[in-house]
């Protein structure tokens, strides 16, 4: 009986613990997921708060776009074309003539031209302004061919001067003739690139400005080889 008794007893305290031990497991677990459900809560709460307090940025954010010129500033802005500037560097200060008398100093000996101011006015005074500056001392003869010479660049290679309007003109291109160098663009030549031809150029007819014709000198033209210096050149 006192056997029975205390296996009894050791039951029921055993049983009395287990139920406690399982009420604060539960207790426990209970906690944990409440716990788990407010953190969760507390987060998609701020997630909230912060979507509202943060502008939600236009799809195309990150597209560079221009601004636009405001419509006032519109009205009061007229858009100029662009044109390309040609500079005129000719002019003398006496009244032009008919022709003149030009003679270019080289190393080799002197070249004389007469001017024709008739047919090529603007290109005559524009060498002869150079000429008087002396604008064309020391400059060399850059090309030399068995047909042509050609000088007067400010670089020395071909590719200097300034540009102003080709002056076309039916005055043909024979030997001796005195011409304006250009590019491909016809109605622009070159302001200081200067030629003389050895032979007759008929195919440099109505295509480049011709201003002058030889008088004297030819044998000098003749003789010139590229770097031949002009040392200066006196106009009449």
């Amino acid at each position: 009986m006192a056997f029975l008794w205390s296996n009894y007893a050791i039951y029921t305290i055993l049983y009395t613990t287990m139920n406690k031990f399982s009420l604060l497991l539960f207790i426990g677990i209970v906690g944990v997921f409440v716990g788990i459900v407010y953190l969760t809560q507390q987060g998609s709460f701020k997630n909230v708060l912060s979507a509202q307090q943060t502008p939600s940025l236009p799809a195309n954010a990150n597209t560079l776009q221009l601004i636009s010129q405001l419509p006032h500033q519109q009205d009061n802005q007229t858009v100029q074309p662009v044109t390309p500037t040609i500079t005129q560097t000719f002019g003398v200060a006496e009244q032009p003539r008919a022709s003149y008398s030009a003679t270019i100093k080289t190393t080799k000996g002197d070249i004389v031209l007469t001017l024709d101011a008739q047919d090529a006015p603007n290109t005559v005074q524009n060498f002869i302004t150079k000429a008087k500056s002396g604008y064309y001392n020391g400059l060399i003869f850059h090309r030399v061919e068995d047909w042509v010479i050609q000088g007067g660049d400010p670089k020395g290679n071909g590719t200097g001067g300034g540009l102003m309007q080709t002056e076309l003109n039916q005055v043909p291109f024979t030997t001796g003739s005195l011409g304006m160098a250009r590019g491909q663009n016809i109605q622009v030549s070159n302001d200081s690139q200067f030629f003389i031809t050895k032979s007759d150029a008929s195919w440099l007819n109505g295509q480049y400005t011709n201003f002058g014709q030889v008088t004297s000198g030819m044998d000098v033209v003749n003789k010139i080889q590229i770097g031949d210096k002009i040392l200066g050149i006196t106009v009449e």
